[in-house]
């Protein structure tokens, strides 16, 4: 009985901790993203030591654009034309990037949000996360 009430009090607080995306939050969504790890749906990580593509994020309101870039030996980025135009949803207190593109349309529940981390979940259950590149400069 005592195990029972041990993890159940453990579940409660676990669950407690997670903190809630603020709208506020949205807006740190604009920038560079680097992939750092996808966690599978039976647990497993797949981690990525470095990436040459960063996720590029243009978000104005409730709305923007993600594209792929690349920064260059100079500091400067270089990016591609193809962009993917999202909108930001909120539905039951959760916030979702709703993207659609000429040949898709797909969804992305956002898990946590910071100005260094990202975490979206999309309906495989593939969990994406993302930090801010260290980016170089030129001296």
């Amino acid at each position: 009985m005592k195990v029972k009430l041990l993890f159940a009090m453990a579940f409660v607080f676990l669950v407690s901790c997670k903190q809630a995306v603020k709208e506020t939050d949205i807006q740190n969504l604009s920038g560079y993203w680097e992939i750092e790890k996808v966690i599978l749906p039976d647990g497993e990580d797949k981690e990525y030591k470095a990436s040459e593509t960063f996720d590029f994020f243009e978000i104005k309101g409730d709305s923007g654009t993600r594209r792929k870039g690349m920064q260059q030996f100079d500091g400067t980025f270089l990016t591609n034309d193809v962009s993917e135009a999202f909108t930001i949803e909120v539905k039951d207190g959760n916030y979702y990037i709703n993207y659609k593109t000429d040949f898709a349309k797909w969804k992305e529940e956002i898990l946590s949000i910071s100005n260094e981390k990202l975490v979206v979940k999309n309906k495989n259950q593939l969990e994406y996360h993302y930090k801010r590149p260290v980016l170089f400069t030129k001296k």
